[in-house]
């Protein structure tokens, strides 16, 4: 098939959304959305985000070098939309939403009760790249419904209604799987 080819510009399509919730110093807790987040490493777990400085949440993260990113569903897609736009300085978007906060287990940035995978991290480093500064979180702990957790205790991520962000635009996730990790390559069981 044809191409067209474009300058160089951020397409990697889709990616996780997230609501990040972090606290300042005195205590204030603000929420705002990220669509610019990535696993980049396993052991030790850590994943990267994009935040502009000009976020109040950017100046909370810094000041308590702790945050935790709270994966969203099908029913959280007002809330994070409107956390996306909406700044901390004009709006307490926990207060507007009426959102329930749970304590951090590792940290003391709370979770997001509604949000049904909560990771605690801690920042290992910030940095500038430009109109974005990239912080590598070391994740501490992760909170999991239960409701999303099998007899045999496998998080079934295909039962939280996770949504992803493509293009400016919000999409839920398909339950069922495409393929598993290494099925292209896994021998067929023989009949007996």
């Amino acid at each position: 098939m044809k191409k067209q080819n474009f300058k160089g510009s951020v397409m990697l399509n889709p990616t996780p959304v997230v609501l990040v919730t972090c606290k300042n110093k005195e205590g204030k807790v603000n929420i705002f959305t990220i669509g610019w987040v990535s696993t980049v490493c396993t052991k030790p777990p850590i994943i990267a985000v994009g935040i502009r400085p000009e976020r109040l949440s950017y100046e909370y993260i810094k000041e308590s070098m702790e945050c935790v990113v709270n994966l969203t569903t099908k029913d959280m897609v007002k809330i994070t939309d409107f956390c996306g736009v909406q700044s901390g300085r004009k709006v307490d978007k926990i207060k507007h939403f009426g959102l329930k906060l749970d304590s951090g287990a590792l940290i003391d940035t709370p979770s997001l009760d509604i949000s049904p995978v909560a990771l605690e991290c801690r920042v290992k480093s910030i940095t500038p790249l430009g109109t974005h500064d990239m912080f590598l979180l070391d994740i501490l702990n992760v909170k999991v419904n239960e409701d999303i957790i099998d007899e045999k205790g496998k998080i079934r991520f295909d039962k939280a209604n996770l949504i992803a962000y493509s293009h400016g635009e919000y999409y839920g996730l398909n339950s069922k799987p495409l393929g598993s990790f290494g099925y292209s390559i896994k021998k067929k069981k023989k009949k007996k």
